[in-house]
């Protein structure tokens, strides 16, 4: 058993809370990530399991151990690092075996785990070079060939891939991700890239000043986030965000949109009634917005600003009153700048969010 509990876990600099009463359980041979912008916590929650930065408050269990104090040497952790950590002066083999060889396991035993870990990274040709004759790409895999052959309980990586470049990146990601698979390992990945957290985690835990503001699978998170801060930073291009003003109308609940109006799903229709003759916000994401080349009338007129052929699909930046907003096209969507488009809002992929606590509204 590895599964980790952080529990009401705390860490202060001065007087800089850098993670604030933190609560989160990684179940056996589960891959969370920990995302969120630079400063949020998410590196520092990390030091503490790994036992490189002690918490001031909480406890950590590994295992069902309690590690809370321990050095990092009795958690049965491994870490790969952002900037590598490799020996310039060892070659492969002894970077990869610099852990084993500490612990003066046989040198039999030494020489089996380096080779299997350096063929599950595909650097078995490479275990006689030296960092210096090596790629930044294969450089980390030496990183995560060494956290692998100490066969750890659990795997730690803090931004392992953000130094490489977008390619290579894209392709470490898939290794990375099938290898984690193989391994088994329950692993805590530390990233500020949504695209990997998306990609990569079973659970995603998204961090922002020193707290988690929403765990759950990635397609939770991305489909149903908590508040407007998640629906902001997770998505490329980011969720819209329209502010409206809820208005009762014959019995009915609509919002007002300038000169257009957006009926919720029933199910919400109660839930906003609440809020009438106020404002409330509108998140929408670029690719669940139906666009229309001529007009329809339930569909909203737009301008079109900028338009982005990316290949899979069209970006558009349109504007429609003080609002901007991206939307996403098909590539046979023809438009051009300073056209008009039409846009409907499909009810269920709208997300209403209350305009001053900056929560999602969801029907219990």
């Amino acid at each position: 058993m590895s599964e980790i509990k952080i529990e009401n876990v705390t860490k202060r600099f001065g007087s800089f809370t850098a993670v604030n009463n933190v609560s989160l359980t990684i179940t056996d041979h589960e891959f969370m990530v920990l995302l969120g912008p630079s400063g949020c916590g998410k590196t520092t929650l990390l030091r503490a399991v790994a036992g490189l930065g002690m918490a001031d408050e909480g406890r950590i269990s590994i295992g069902g151990k309690d590690v809370t104090y321990l050095p990092p040497r009795e958690r049965r952790i491994s870490m790969v690092f952002q900037s590598y950590a490799i020996f310039p002066h060892m070659n492969v083999f002894d970077n990869i075996a610099f852990g084993l060889t500490m612990q003066k396991l046989p040198r039999a035993e030494i020489q089996t785990r380096v080779r299997q870990a350096a063929e599950l990274l595909h650097i078995e040709q490479m275990l006689d070079r030296y960092p210096s004759k090596m790629s930044g790409g294969q450089r980390q895999r030496v990183a995560v060939a060494r956290a692998i052959a100490m066969q750890s309980q659990v795997l730690l990586m803090d931004e392992p891939l953000s130094n490489l470049d977008a390619l290579l990146r894209l392709e470490m990601r898939a290794e990375l991700k099938r290898l984690l698979a193989e391994l088994g390992a329950t692993t805590i990945y530390v990233t500020h890239d949504q695209i990997e957290a998306m990609s990569m985690g079973d659970r995603i835990a998204v961090m922002r000043d020193g707290i988690i503001e929403q765990v759950n699978t990635p397609t939770t998170v991305y489909d149903y986030p908590a508040n407007q801060f998640i629906g902001g930073f997770i998505g490329t291009p980011p969720m819209n965000f329209l502010m409206g003003q809820v208005q009762r109308r014959d019995g009915s609940v609509v919002v007002q949109l300038g000169d257009h109006s957006v009926a919720p799903k029933p199910e919400m229709a109660s839930l906003l009634a609440g809020y009438d003759g106020k404002p409330i916000i509108l998140g929408i994401r670029a690719e669940s917005m139906e666009t229309l080349a001529s007009p329809a009338g339930d569909a909203l007129m737009a301008c079109v600003l900028v338009v982005e052929p990316l290949g899979s699909q069209n970006l558009l930046t349109v504007a429609f009153g003080a609002h901007r907003i991206k939307v996403s096209t098909h590539p046979s969507f023809e438009t051009r700048a300073d056209a008009d488009v039409w846009l409907r809002f499909p009810a269920d992929k709208i997300r209403w969010i209350d305009p001053e606590a900056k929560r999602t509204l969801y029907p219990k």
